[in-house]
């Protein structure tokens, strides 16, 4: 019983999971982690193609085997007709409002949608696009609740 006495014994206990925000913040970091690297393969002239595992069924075995794909990744930015870079930040399919009323960030090419990202990634890192994400995933939790059923007046025949 010794040696269990000069060990430090405490009431643990271990938490579950993530916090909700911190894991949103890790969801949408890691979407512009692959936009940087697209950015950066962009600007050097190499094709950025990230791979994903996908289970399939060989037709003639009926085998189930995994193998990589690549994933079809698309760019947040774009070239708008004054010839600037524009930037949308995009959580899940829909474009988050960056500011109020605002929701693109416009640059001069790919060197700067680099920076932009990068400074993206920082303010998701410190929590300041929670208020955004939080209305964006709040809407996506109503599309999905049951609508409430309207009431229908029976109709009675004499």
């Amino acid at each position: 019983m010794s040696h269990l006495t000069s060990l430090k014994l405490i009431a643990g206990k271990r938490q579950q999971g993530t916090n909700l925000k911190e894991a949103r913040r890790m969801k949408l970091c890691s979407k512009i982690d692959e936009q940087i690297r697209l950015a950066q393969g962009q600007q050097a002239g190499t094709p950025y193609q990230p791979i994903k595992l996908r289970v399939v069924q060989d037709p003639i075995t009926a085998e189930r085997k995994t193998i990589e794909v690549p994933k079809r990744l698309k760019p947040w930015w774009w070239t708008a007709d004054n010839g600037k870079t524009c930037i949308t930040l995009r959580y899940g399919a829909k474009v988050l409002e960056i500011s109020k009323g605002k929701n693109a960030i416009e640059t001069a090419g790919v060197a700067e949608v680099i920076t932009s990202l990068q400074l993206l990634k920082a303010a998701v890192d410190a929590g300041e696009l929670d208020v955004q994400m939080e209305a964006l995933s709040g809407a996506l939790v109503e599309g999905f609740a049951p609508k409430p059923k309207v009431a229908t007046k029976a109709v009675a025949k004499a």
